[in-house]
């Protein structure tokens, strides 16, 4: 795999990031993480990330309104939304905000990292 995309991960499920993290850490790709909202919205403002994984489910804030947001600003950024809780009315929400994809949790890293890839380049 060449270039490596720089992905920041958002989730409140503390050993998904920190595993997630370290497995794409190993294979080659620039990982930040945040557990809220607040925090990602810090390293996006940076314009650090290509990539944000970004979790329907979290403490400060609706993952599809902070979806919104980032779009609303940085509308070339490529947002996944990932969800442990299958809602077809929030995977189509979501596409319409302007998220690439839409995937269920647990995800295989192989999986997540070809979605990544593949969100990223049809960008």
């Amino acid at each position: 795999m060449g270039e490596k995309i720089k992905i920041l991960l958002v989730d409140d499920e503390v050993d998904f990031l920190e595993t997630t993290s370290k497995r794409l850490s190993r294979r080659g790709y620039p990982v930040q993480s945040a557990t809220n909202c607040v925090e990602a919205m810090k390293i996006i403002v940076s314009g650090w990330p290509e990539v944000v994984v970004l979790d329907v489910m979290l403490p400060d804030k609706d993952g599809l309104q902070f979806l919104r947001e980032i779009k609303q600003q940085w509308p070339a950024i490529t947002v996944i939304l990932l969800t442990g809780h299958a809602s077809m009315q929030v995977g189509i929400q979501s596409l319409d905000y302007g998220a690439s994809d839409y995937c269920l949790k647990p995800i295989e890293l192989d999986e997540l990292i070809e979605k990544i890839t593949i969100a990223y380049h049809e960008k």
